[in-house]
C-alpha cells in the first residue's frame, strides 16, 4: 500500500544526497536573508555593509541573490517527480520562514503570522520557490523528450 521512497541504485543515492545538500545550502541562505539588518549591525558593529547587505560584502550580494533564484531551479531539475521537485524546492522557504516567524513572535507577539502584509509576503516567497522548482522539473523533462 504505502511504499517508502528509498533510493535503490548508487546514482539515485548520489542524486538524493545532492538534493539534500542543495536544500541545506538554500535553507542557510534563506535564514541569512531573513535576519533583519539591525541584528547584523549588532554582530558586525564596525561594518558598513552589514547594515545594508547583511553579512555579505556588496560585491558578493548579487551572487547570493542569484543563488536564491538558481538553487530551487536546480533542485527541481534534479528531482524525478514533480511532487518531490515542489517539496524540495519549497522546503528551504518553509524552514526559513518558520524560524523567522517563531523568532518574530517573541518580539512582536503571536498574531504576527496572520497580519495581512506578512501573510502575503510569506506566500509570495513560497510561490516563487515552487515556481522555480517546477521550472527546473519541466526543464528536466523537456531535455529528456529530445
Amino acid at each position: 500500500m504505502l511504499r517508502l521512497s528509498i533510493p535503490e541504485s548508487q546514482t539515485e543515492k548520489r542524486m538524493a544526497l545532492a538534493i539534500a545538500a542543495l536544500v541545506a545550502l538554500e535553507v542557510l541562505l534563506v535564514i541569512l536573508a531573513l535576519v533583519p539588518a539591525q541584528l547584523w549591525t549588532r554582530f558586525f558593529p564596525n561594518s558598513t555593509s552589514a547594515a545594508l547587505d547583511g553579512p555579505f560584502p556588496p560585491a558578493v550580494a548579487p551572487v547570493i541573490t542569484a543563488l536564491l533564484y538558481i538553487l530551487p531551479t536546480v533542485i527541481g531539475f534534479l528531482c524525478r517527480s514533480w511532487q518531490r521537485a515542489l517539496l524540495a524546492a519549497t522546503l528551504p522557504a518553509w524552514i526559513g520562514l518558520g524560524a523567522f516567524l517563531i523568532a518574530a513572535t517573541f518580539k512582536i507577539g503571536p498574531f504576527y503570522i496572520v497580519s495581512v502584509d506578512h501573510v502575503t509576503a510569506n506566500v509570495s516567497i513560497l510561490e516563487l520557490f515552487a515556481a522555480l522548482g517546477a521550472i527546473g522539473w519541466l526543464g528536466r523533462h523537456l531535455m529528456q523528450l529530445k
